[in-house]
């Protein structure tokens, strides 16, 4: 047997003092699968963030699922429209309404009746 300072057998080290738990009492004693215990629930806790994670994703397809159906029940003319309406849309976009000294020229050469009964469809005189 060795004697020394170091090994003695009645004095307690300075690393047990440091683990006892603050009411005296020391918890390795009590468990000693203590500091491993967090790993009890680990698979709980793995599913659980598992399930809000596929939720997550869920809710991510589910909104951009509505986004593309918002977006084919919006009328888009570049989209829906074919290429020739595009120019047609910019010709009309071109034109102009005359000043009003053509309108009279067209009322003065026109031949339909100004005191003629407003035409209704399916109705006869």
């Amino acid at each position: 047997m060795m004697n020394g300072p170091d090994l003695g057998p009645s004095a307690p080290s300075p690393t047990a003092q440091d683990e006892q738990a603050p009411s005296g009492r020391d918890d390795k004693d009590n468990n000693p699968f203590a500091e491993y215990m967090w790993m009890e629930n680990e698979e709980d806790f793995n599913r659980q963030v598992e399930e809000e994670l596929q939720e997550q994703e869920f809710l991510d397809r589910c909104f951009q699922e509505m986004l593309e159906e918002e977006d084919q029940d919006w009328f888009i003319p570049s989209r829906d429209l074919p290429q020739g309406v595009g120019q047609l849309q910019q010709q009309l976009n071109g034109l102009s309404v005359g000043d009003g000294h053509a309108s009279d020229d067209i009322l003065s050469k026109s031949n339909l009746n100004p005191d003629a009964k407003e035409f209704v469809p399916g109705v006869k005189y």
